[in-house]
């Protein structure tokens, strides 16, 4: 009777350590895994991060700025694809500096289109300098984000990261 309750014992604990393994081993999967992308707006010297917002392959993210010298509402649409931001569109009223001149565009309503074909500008990363008179805005989704505000006017770096569960809730 006492070996049969030893022997019961030691099963026990063996299954106990079985299920105590299967756990640690599970968290630590959960941890260490990429779970998602997530949009990150960072300063550019310090890499203190302003904005992080979870996207997925294929959502809209988007800069919607008055241009500095035209004074005029300019839109740069993003696709994201993997770790990349792919430029879809671009709306903008009049030509100035850092608008596309020799690309053929459609006039919609007033509103010079851009679309390049196939989204051909692939980028790891978009710096921008929010600024006041620009009055910076970023559209994740059906969220916008006051850049100006959020970044205090600093130069920021915007970019896809993957994060791990862990570094989601972190």
């Amino acid at each position: 009777m006492i070996r049969n309750t030893l022997e019961g014992e030691r099963v026990g604990r063996v299954l106990v350590a079985a299920a105590l393994a299967v756990l640690l081993l599970s968290v630590g999967v959960a941890v260490a895994v990429p779970t998602g992308q997530v949009l990150v707006v960072e300063d550019l010297d310090t890499g203190e991060e302003y904005v992080t917002q979870p996207v997925d392959d294929g959502s809209t993210v988007a800069l919607e700025y008055m241009h500095s010298v035209e004074k005029t509402r300019v839109y740069d649409e993003y696709r994201v694809d993997g770790d990349t931001l792919v430029n879809t569109r671009m709306e903008f009223e009049s030509y100035g500096w850092g608008l596309p001149a020799r690309v053929n565009v459609t006039n919609v309503n007033g509103t010079l289109v851009y679309e390049p074909p196939g989204g051909i500008t692939e980028l790891e990363s978009i710096a921008v300098s929010p600024g006041r008179i620009a009055d910076h805005t970023l559209i994740v989704g059906d969220r916008q984000y006051d850049l100006v505000a959020a970044t205090n006017g600093n130069d920021v770096r915007i970019h896809i990261e993957r994060r791990t569960l862990l570094e989601t809730l972190l």
